[in-house]
């Protein structure tokens, strides 16, 4: 497989930790991005040690100006890039009732904003080389809504309908994958506030699977032949339904 230059953002924990060590140990540089700067730092000397390849760089995607510098730095020190992969999101649910404005604010600008100055960040990368791959994750609240979720739902909705709609407009040289994780193991659930979504959860959340299969996920859709564009995954505990 040819080595590539391949940007997580959220890298830190979770799925983008997972990620980050799935495609390194593949071959591919990765550069990895997100606010907790200390775990980035270790996991990358675990990949480094590992003989793989690793930077770091403090990034908060709610900045767009922090997000063309995460991009900008990747192409200086590397010459290219060559996947962006937009992981970055919180989830902190509630009912629409609890009134929790900030949250749902939150949501919106890491889950969706995020995502936008991502690709803002990467397309003009990708179209002056003719080549490059957006990656989202995005959630199986993308695809159905539940008590507790309906921001959150639509946060990935949209983060959906954006990424469909760029592989819509884009020259096919620039392939688009959204993957749609079912319950993983991760943080995610740590920052719910609202007690009557936090209980919810507990059940909801009985049956996870580890983030490792949401990065094979990603590396099967970024592995496969430049004439092949793998649109859509969705991946779930076979327990969830």
């Amino acid at each position: 497989m040819t080595s590539k230059v391949i940007l997580i953002t959220g890298a830190s924990s979770g799925i983008g930790e997972a990620t980050a060590r799935r495609l390194a140990a593949e071959g591919h540089r990765v550069v990895m991005g997100a606010r907790r700067e200390d775990r980035l730092a270790a996991t990358a000397k675990e990949i480094e040690a590992a003989g793989g390849s690793a930077d770091v760089h403090r990034l908060d995607v709610t900045d767009r100006r922090d997000v063309a510098a995460f991009v900008d730095a990747a192409a200086e020190r590397h010459g290219r890039v060559d996947v962006m992969i937009a992981n970055a999101g919180v989830m902190p649910l509630s009912r629409l009732d609890a009134l929790l404005v900030d949250e749902w604010d939150r949501m919106i600008d890491v889950n969706v904003r995020g995502l936008l100055h991502g690709i803002a960040a990467a397309l003009p990368h990708f179209q002056r080389q003719g080549s490059g791959h957006f990656v989202t994750v995005a959630s199986i609240g993308a695809h159905e809504v539940s008590p507790t979720a309906a921001v959150y739902c639509g946060t990935k909705y949209a983060a959906w309908a954006i990424t469909e709609g760029l592989r819509q407009e884009l020259d096919p040289g620039i392939r688009v994958t959204t993957v749609s994780p079912g319950v993983v193991e991760s943080e995610l659930a740590e920052s719910i506030s609202d007690p009557v979504a936090r209980d919810t959860m507990r059940t909801y959340r009985a049956n996870s699977i580890p983030p490792s299969g949401i990065a094979d996920a990603i590396a099967y859709a970024i592995g496969r032949p430049p004439a092949e564009d793998v649109n859509e995954i969705i991946v779930r505990p076979a327990r969830q339904r």
